[in-house]
């Protein structure tokens, strides 16, 4: 069905220098690196959706992917697409929103086809998960279990009195009479024990008939499993190949030609990315920003929450980038060396104010690169700069920066020795009744839960943090605070579990904030440290943005 992009608000169609997150690959005909941004004018859009999303009753309410991509038309219009990931409503095409990517109706009838075959299966793999026999099985396996446990409470209650009986025996009888009383207990302890193994026997004959029944069972359902498996990746294998992606070019590639060899994850070419950057190139649109954000409940490993952004998949999309992005002008795409703000700057060090929403360093993954640090580098380079300490993605602040490797000795022994003075400011969202205290709460990262922090008494590191009052309201409270120490997201857990403050900061979402804020309200104000050359203290001070 047609789908019409909506027009720009007026009101957002200045440019904005700050830019939170790129899109990017390499092109794979020329080898250019292509970014295309992610700007907080786009966000403002996606917000928009959100609240749309919102209000809609109507709404998936299972979590999903939605995405936003501003164009510009070839009179210099600006247009907003709107994209979801997979199915909306149980729909692949919904009035309003980018169709999916062309190719899947060309193996309609193999997909059909496989997909009564693949329901026949799972019919076939109830019935056999739900085999008389199991049940038969399990309350047999029961019954001679309570039978076994009765037997022997019996018997050792009999031997118990064989035993009394025998040091009677011996202590009264002598001789032949006493050679034949011991024979009979003797006699009454074999048969105990034939009355054991009678039960044995009754008990694999009437199992072992139901065992092999549930056995045959398994080897039918995993060979049905494997059937399910191989009828499910040809079908992928069809579908991928009969998607064709087209890029800013002209040129179109099956799906399947552009993901790397062997990787061809589940419901790749379904995602926002790929289907609005594949409608903007086939329709004649010049891509200006993108963004992607979950909605609804939280993604099954909670790995994605609702109302956050995220880049580009890894697994799905990632890879296609550099070739959906091929093509554009790279006047539209260069890569802006922007700069932080400096609040401090001599031969030796740096100190910036860094924004929310800039990482400190660079991350692992591609998509992960800017930061303060990648970004004084490119500054200067020709020095190896390097962040001394961090900074949380979402807070804004002061962050030093070493310009040679002594500096950074220096300024982390610093670090390490607890003699830098830190202050921060936060907004928590409710009142805090105490005007100041120390919390002393030991936090440890789940290595299955990252980036999450927890409370642990027996496996936590020591955290520390003073905290005083500066306003309040009777819905937030504005606080200072002093960290002793350094852990991770330690002033957000201090503020947020119910052992410390038992009141989030306004706008982390991660540790339970609900209200409705644009930014996670932490700012690290201040900072003191020993200059390491001049041996001179150095106060450093950032105005709170909020």
């Amino acid at each position: 069905m047609p789908y019409t992009p909506y027009p720009i608000p007026h009101s957002l169609s200045s440019a904005d220098p700050s830019t939170p997150y790129w899109y990017e690959g390499q092109c794979p005909y020329t080898g250019e690196w292509l970014r295309l941004p992610r700007t907080p004018q786009v966000e403002t859009l996606a917000k928009s959706l959100m609240q749309q999303l919102g209000d809609d009753q109507e709404c998936d309410r299972d979590g999903k992917m939605y995405g936003v991509l501003l164009v510009a038309t070839a009179n210099g219009e600006q247009q907003v697409l709107k994209a979801f990931s997979g199915l909306l409503h149980g729909q692949r095409e919904v009035a309003g929103w980018v169709p999916p990517i062309p190719g899947r109706e060309r193996v309609a009838w193999e997909e059909a086809n496989t997909l009564t075959q693949l329901e026949a299966m799972k019919q076939q793999l109830i019935a056999l998960q739900n085999l008389p026999a199991r049940s038969q099985l399990a309350a047999q396996i029961q019954m001679f279990a309570s039978q076994r446990q009765q037997l022997a409470t019996e018997h050792a209650h009999r031997k118990q009195q064989r035993q009394q009986q025998r040091q009677i025996l011996q202590q009264t009888l002598t001789s032949a009479v006493l050679t034949d009383a011991l024979e009979q207990l003797d006699e009454q302890s074999r048969q105990d024990g034939i009355q054991r193994r009678r039960l044995k026997r009754q008990q694999d004959e009437q199992l072992q008939p139901l065992k092999r029944q549930v056995e045959q069972a398994d080897a039918q359902m995993r060979e049905l499993k494997q059937q399910r498996k191989h009828l499910s990746q040809q079908l992928q294998t069809q579908m991928h190949r009969a998607y064709q992606l087209t890029n800013f070019a002209g040129n179109s590639l099956p799906l399947q030609t552009l993901m790397p060899s062997g990787s061809m994850p589940t419901g790749t070419g379904e995602c926002c990315a790929p289907k609005l950057l594949h409608y903007a190139a086939t329709h004649s649109l010049r891509p200006l920003a993108m963004a992607e954000f979950w909605w609804g409940k939280a993604s099954a490993n909670q790995d994605k929450v609702s109302g956050e952004f995220y880049g580009a998949c890894a697994e799905r999309c990632q890879p296609l980038m550099g070739f959906l992005l091929s093509g554009l002008s790279t006047a539209v795409l260069a890569f802006n060396h922007w700069t932080v703000p400096i609040l401090y700057q001599d031969e030796w060090l740096i100190a910036v104010d860094k924004p929310a929403g800039l990482l400190s360093v660079p991350g692992r993954y591609r998509d992960r690169q800017d930061s303060v640090q990648s970004r004084l580098r490119s500054l200067f380079p020709n020095e190896n700069v390097v962040a001394i300490h961090r900074l949380d993605h979402e807070t804004s602040g002061i962050l030093l920066v070493a310009r040679d490797a002594q500096t950074q000795r220096h300024l982390s022994q610093q670090f390490q020795q607890r003699r830098v003075d830190k202050v921060y400011e936060a907004v928590l969202a409710g009142r805090v009744m105490v005007n100041e205290s120390v919390i002393e709460l030991p936090l440890w990262g789940n290595p299955s839960d990252r980036p999450r922090q927890t409370v642990d008494w027996q496996q936590g590191k020591s955290a520390v943090t003073k905290f005083r009052v500066l306003a309040n309201t009777s819905d937030f409270t504005r606080v200072e605070f002093s960290p002793i120490t350094g852990r991770t997201h330690q002033l957000r857990v201090h503020a947020a579990d119910s052992a410390g403050l038992g009141i989030p900061i306004l706008g982390d979402r991660l540790y339970g904030c609900q209200a409705n804020a644009q930014r996670l309200h932490l700012h690290a104000r201040e900072i003191t440290i020993q200059h390491p050359h001049t041996q001179q203290p150095l106060h450093l001070q950032s105005t709170t943005p909020f």
